[in-house]
């Protein structure tokens, strides 16, 4: 259950009772005992909840199982022919299982209320859950798109204010929907990044020059992991060699570039 909020994202959850971490009663299965309280035939409950008629006695012979007492009882009769109905034990539960929906629902609008803006929330869990190889993702807005003959340069706004630039394909740019203003993600892999120090002045042909400092330095046989930090708090990390590292002298707090090629960047957007 959940109501729509700002950017067409809702704040939804379900309801179900556990036992010995199972569930074994839940809206569904309420529709089922309702509808047997109703119709007092297993046959039209199941007809009416959209199952077949074993696996609605199957749904029944969990919750009288899992129940202290039965919930419902079967009369005498052929399959399908004899009646069906609801202990007290089962009514009761019923009747507690929308006192508890009821609160739930209240529970959940009160969450959204406090929440604000759920969209919000569901772009930062997106970027969370993300599964990619490349290991830098940079969430930002595209600031500018600029079509060629054959590629298109975009310009990735990041939240400190830093840009990333991205050569791609006419098509790939067409595919996903650029334009000034949309929120797009910059993937590059580690090994893409270049450090240095003291490169403002440089004439290099990697199009992107972020500079940060350096947070963390991991020393390998072969390889040196350093994470750099941005001044607007954006992370990225490069895989160079150890003994690279070792010459530029890096060390925690150090002021250190970061050069990327455009053409190592990815562009990505959500759905």
């Amino acid at each position: 259950m959940g109501r729509r909020t700002g950017g067409g994202v809702s704040v939804a959850a379900t309801l179900s009772l556990r036992r010995a971490d199972k569930a074994f009663l839940g809206g569904d299965r309420i529709g089922l005992l309702e509808a047997i309280d109703r119709f007092g035939s297993i046959t039209r409950a199941a007809r009416e909840v959209g199952v077949c008629y074993k696996t609605a006695w199957d749904a029944v012979d969990a919750m009288n199982n899992a129940a202290e007492r039965p919930l419902v009882e079967r009369a005498a009769g052929g399959p399908g022919g004899g009646g069906t109905v609801l202990t007290d034990e089962g009514k009761e539960t019923v009747r507690l299982y929308r006192v508890l929906q009821d609160e739930h629902r209240k529970f959940i609008e009160r969450l959204e209320g406090r929440l604000g803006d759920a969209g919000r929330l569901y772009s930062l869990l997106r970027r969370v859950a993300m599964r990619v190889s490349a290991r830098n993702v940079l969430p930002g807005t595209v600031a500018a798109v600029r079509k060629g003959a054959v590629s298109t340069e975009v310009t990735l706004l990041l939240k400190g204010g830093e840009t990333v630039c991205s050569v791609i394909t006419n098509e790939s740019a067409a595919v996903l929907g650029l334009k000034k203003g949309k929120e797009a993600y910059a993937f590059f892999k580690a090994s893409a990044v270049i450090l240095g120090k003291d490169l403002h002045d440089a004439k290099v042909s990697a199009r992107n020059l972020l500079c940060g400092t350096a947070d963390r330095i991991v020393h390998g046989p072969v390889n040196a992991e350093v994470t750099v930090v941005l001044p607007g708090g954006s992370v990225l990390t490069s895989i160079i060699t150890d003994e690279s590292a070792k010459r530029l002298s890096l060390a925690k707090g150090d002021h250190v570039c970061a050069l990327v090629k455009a053409s190592s960047v990815i562009l990505g957007v959500d759905g």
